[in-house]
């Protein structure tokens, strides 16, 4: 059983997991709605950018969605900051970015799995033919099956360099 003072020194997963799930959906609002104009929130929906009206109603969409990815942002670093504050000591790089990158490819499963498949509110590049869609898709859940095993495997080699961790 753990001792209180190797509890306080554990590192706090779900901190890095906020952050990648916040930083995950921030590169998916930013590049692919923003930069790329792929989609937005609910351009598969019903909602097509070809009117003033649709892209005023995704571009709101998109805005509440940057607005929960902040939260996630938020909060990953209040947990981050409140352990780091009690124990006074840092743990192995790798389990943070390890655990963002574990958020990351969540939010790219969780997302392309029910916006994209299960509802079909909008498709990762929606500039291509209809057809080539779920191509894109597909992608989008692998990116997200890698960066969630790498970053499994990247946290448990930090947990092993990190003082405190139970190994």
């Amino acid at each position: 059983m753990a001792t209180m003072a190797s509890q306080h020194r554990r590192f706090p997963t779900s901190a890095g997991i906020l952050l990648g799930l916040g930083l995950g959906g921030f590169f998916d609002g930013i590049v692919l709605h923003q930069l790329l104009q792929w989609h937005h929130i609910a351009t598969s929906a019903g909602y097509p950018d070809d009117s003033v009206e649709n892209l005023r109603f995704n571009t709101l969409l998109d805005g509440l969605f940057h607005a929960g990815t902040y939260v996630f942002v938020v909060l990953g670093l209040i947990v981050l900051w409140r352990t780091a504050h009690k124990s006074h000591l840092w743990w192995s790089g790798k389990m943070l970015l390890g655990t963002m990158l574990m958020g990351f490819g969540m939010f790219n499963l969780v997302e392309g799995v029910i916006d994209h498949q299960l509802l079909g509110i909008h498709h990762v590049n929606e500039t291509v033919p209809q057809d080539q869609w779920i191509y894109w898709d597909i992608g989008f859940l692998i990116w997200g099956a890698l960066m969630l095993i790498g970053g499994l495997a990247l946290a448990r080699r930090g947990k092993r360099e990190s003082p405190g961790e139970p190994r």
